[in-house]
């Protein structure tokens, strides 16, 4: 059984097709789709696979080799996390994104050389910055 607060898609034999993710999405299931139209349409590769060191199912989201997004699905939401090497978040940090989602990038604890952006979408309007800060991921060397 899966924990009801935590990171769903435990169940390795469970593959997290639409049927799957839009039972523990719910309502958040139209932004889920609204996520894959943007990641078609800026030519990500989409790849769920069970990773036996946190014992969930997470998706990740690459262009030509290069990972951009990690999302994991949560009851009513999907976490998308976005990797940003330290050393380019002052640029990111100059983006027009809200003071909100700023702050929550800088008070994130750094991974290694990198700052976790991780955005909770819910609905369209959660798309907004994660959709710029992603552009930036993909745009930067």
């Amino acid at each position: 059984m899966e924990d009801s607060k935590g990171v769903q898609l435990t169940d390795q034999s469970i593959y997290p097709d639409d049927s799957v993710l839009e039972k523990i999405l719910g309502r958040s299931f139209g932004a889920y789709v609204d996520l894959l139209d943007l990641y078609k349409a800026n030519g990500l590769h989409l790849e769920w696979r069970y990773y036996k060191d946190g014992g969930a199912w997470l998706c990740k989201l690459v262009k030509n080799k290069k990972t951009i997004v990690w999302m994991s699905a949560w009851i009513a939401y999907v976490e998308a996390a976005i990797y940003v090497p330290l050393r380019m978040l002052d640029a990111l940090l100059e983006l027009d994104i809200t003071e909100e989602t700023k702050n929550r990038i800088i008070e994130t604890k750094n991974v290694g050389k990198s700052k976790p952006c991780i955005f909770k979408i819910k609905n369209k309007k959660s798309i907004k910055d994660f959709e710029k800060v992603m552009q930036f991921k993909i745009n930067k060397k």
